[in-house]
């Protein structure tokens, strides 16, 4: 007779991981730090084709014609403000005043529509003058920059009413402190985009 051999199972290892910490609002955060470098990649490649169509006239009128840098420097003081404004908002947020909170965020909102409407009456402007975006290249590129920048500044304004709601309905709460701290960081990123655009597309333009 043959005895059966049994072999005993190995006993089973347990390892304690320890977790890393999960602070509130981080992925939120970075994810939101992603996205503006993102962002940095397209204002890149805009000024990119702006600096090889820029002097690309087909025969039409240039920056030098087309440009009026008071009505730039004035929209350009418009945008200046509001970060100045926001920073004040900032400044309450931390401190939980929430009255003076939402009267700086309102004050940076008038100065955001402000830039809009400047921006909108130059581009009527130029295109009433024969000066569209199908005139030349170089006015391709010039809408495509100022145009895409327009267009953040206004999803900006619409997020930053939205915020002043939640903070009406909700207060300064964390999450609402956390989410205007984000519009803050996209605010005055696109302050620093404006500030290219003024001196690569506006001023250097001008002074050719």
């Amino acid at each position: 007779m043959s005895a059966a051999v049994t072999t005993a199972s190995p006993a089973p290892v347990f390892y304690e991981v320890d977790e890393h910490p999960h602070p509130e609002g981080h992925s939120t955060s970075l994810g939101f730090w992603i996205y503006l470098m993102s962002d940095c990649l397209i204002f890149a490649s805009l000024f990119a084709v702006y600096g090889v169509l820029g002097g690309s006239f087909a025969a039409g009128p240039g920056p030098r014609e087309l440009f009026d840098l008071n009505l730039v420097a004035l929209n350009t003081s418009m945008l200046l403000f509001s970060s100045i404004t926001y920073g004040f908002a900032m400044l309450t947020m931390e401190k939980d005043r929430k009255a003076a909170t939402l009267a700086w965020l309102a004050i940076t909102g008038l100065f955001g529509l402000a830039f809009l409407g400047i921006e909108l009456y130059e581009f009527h402007h130029l295109i009433a003058e024969g000066a569209g975006p199908q005139r030349s290249a170089f006015l391709s590129a010039f809408f495509a920059l100022v145009g895409t920048h327009g267009l953040h500044v206004t999803f900006g304004t619409i997020w930053l009413v939205t915020l002043m709601v939640q903070v009406t309905q909700r207060g300064l709460v964390v999450a609402n402190k956390r989410r205007l701290m984000c519009l803050s960081m996209f605010w005055h990123f696109l302050d620093v985009v404006w500030i290219g655009v003024f001196t690569f597309v506006y001023l250097m333009g001008v002074l050719r």
